[in-house]
């Protein structure tokens, strides 16, 4: 009888990869981008100048604050001291559940996560987002130096392989580097939003938003030709009636020209100020007429504009209570939870990526790849609660909290209350204490 703990002896079937993901044709093309201002790398450029309209700086601060001031910590995950204090030191993050309120030494020339998040989240606007890993050697480590931004226009080509993975990057020759610099993959660390298959330069969350935005352009800029044009009414002027009708017709022909020549004259240059007036022959007659009828709702295009452009990102409720009946709490509130759930996997998806990408090579690096590596991980968005007054009482009351110096200083620092000042330990007979001790 053989042993049932032997591994049966059987053929190991190997099945290589027959087909491929290399696009063929333009997949930006495929992914919703007809519109050819919105391929890559012409989409740079659009989604640079779509930054600087209110609603979309508002909708990007939305997505990319929340993520940018949650906590985020390093995951021991069963490696050691060790490695773990050497990612935590390299990326300039506490380890979960320690005491995180000691602050960093020094910070200069060191890498800073803070400012690396907030540029990696720039692959939400323009699709991808690519850094370079720099390491040096100190203490006999490899050590993270930084990850260096490669902004988005610097890129001129993705190499992609047929099997959809990246290859490398080539960048734009400039006058000062005339060699083109080309960042092979185990060098890169790339944010792609929403890729599929070989497109690595993902989808930016402003392609949905973009017709809203270039019909709102158009929208803006006739409601400022219609305010500049009705602001203050049509100049109209009335020539005066021929006074002498016996003349020679060619005569009076002439003259009404002349005097509608002058009014011409007189509506363009008619402006106002202290010292504007019109004069007026006999029977002349001059007007500032407005528009009669309904106007177009320029206004009202432009909101529901501005709607459009939240709801992309499902941001509905930046638009909630700007016009009188609209929005509730219960309709904000089920709004919101709907957009924390979106920034939650943005959230992911970015530790995911700095997981594989960063620390793993690190730990590759300095201990090799069979040994265990820390995780990153973060503050679920928007689970924080206010530490309120009445909150912090039923949690000490109940034995969650304890009352200890770390927990006080906490809530006077909160609170804006003065340090606690130090004490003598003498008390006086009547059990009273002394006033804090003078120098």
């Amino acid at each position: 009888m053989a042993n049932s703990g032997q591994k049966s002896a059987r053929p190991i079937v190997v099945r290589p990869e027959i087909g491929y993901q290399l696009p063929v044709f333009d997949w930006s093309f495929m992914l919703g981008a007809p519109v050819p201002e919105l391929r890559w790398p012409q989409s740079i450029h659009v989604f640079s100048r779509m930054r600087t309209d209110s609603q979309v700086a508002a909708m990007l601060d939305a997505v990319t604050l929340p993520i940018m001031s949650t906590g985020w910590y390093i995951d021991p995950n069963g490696a050691s001291d060790e490695v773990v204090g050497l990612v935590c030191s390299d990326l300039g993050l506490p380890v979960r559940g320690a005491d995180s309120s000691q602050a960093p030494l020094r910070t200069r020339d060191k890498f800073s996560f803070a400012q690396h998040l907030r540029l990696a989240l720039l692959h939400l606007t323009y699709g991808h987002s690519f850094f370079e890993q720099v390491y040096r050697v100190e203490d006999g480590y490899a050590h993270l130096h930084k990850l260096a931004w490669r902004p988005p226009e610097t890129i001129a080509k993705i190499d992609v392989a047929l099997d959809g993975g990246l290859i490398a990057i080539q960048q734009h020759s400039t006058a000062l580097s005339p060699r083109v610099p080309t960042i092979p993959v185990e060098r890169l660390v790339a944010y792609v939003n929403r890729r599929e298959g070989a497109n690595w330069a993902g989808q930016s969350q402003l392609t949905r938003a973009y017709k809203y935005f270039k019909l709102k352009e158009e929208l803006l800029r006739l409601l400022a030709v219609a305010d500049q044009r009705n602001g203050m009414g049509l100049p109209v002027y009335t020539a005066a009636p021929a006074l002498d009708l016996e003349d020679d017709l060619d005569k009076i022909r002439q003259d009404i020209q002349d005097d509608m020549d002058a009014g011409a004259e007189m509506v363009k240059a008619s402006r106002a100020g202290d010292e504007a007036g019109i004069v007026l022959g006999p029977g002349a007659k001059f007007d500032l007429v407005g528009v009669n009828g309904k106007l177009p709702d320029i206004m009202g295009h432009i909101r529901y504009c501005d709607d459009q452009i939240a709801a992309s990102v499902l941001a509905h409720f930046l638009n909630l209570g700007q016009q009188s009946g609209t929005g509730s709490y219960g309709l904000g509130a089920t709004f919101v939870d709907f957009f924390v759930q979106s920034l939650q996997t943005v959230a992911t998806d970015i530790a995911d990526v700095i997981n594989q990408h960063v620390i793993e090579d690190l730990v590759d690096v300095n201990f090799g790849t069979s040994v265990p590596a820390p995780r990153l991980v973060f503050d679920e968005i928007g689970a924080k609660h206010p530490a309120t007054a009445e909150a912090l009482s039923i949690l000490t009351n109940s034995g969650v909290l304890l009352p200890e110096p770390a927990l006080e200083s906490h809530v006077r620092e909160i609170y804006g209350l003065p340090p606690k000042a130090p004490y003598t330990s003498a008390t006086k007979k009547d059990g009273a204490t002394d006033g804090p001790t003078t120098a």
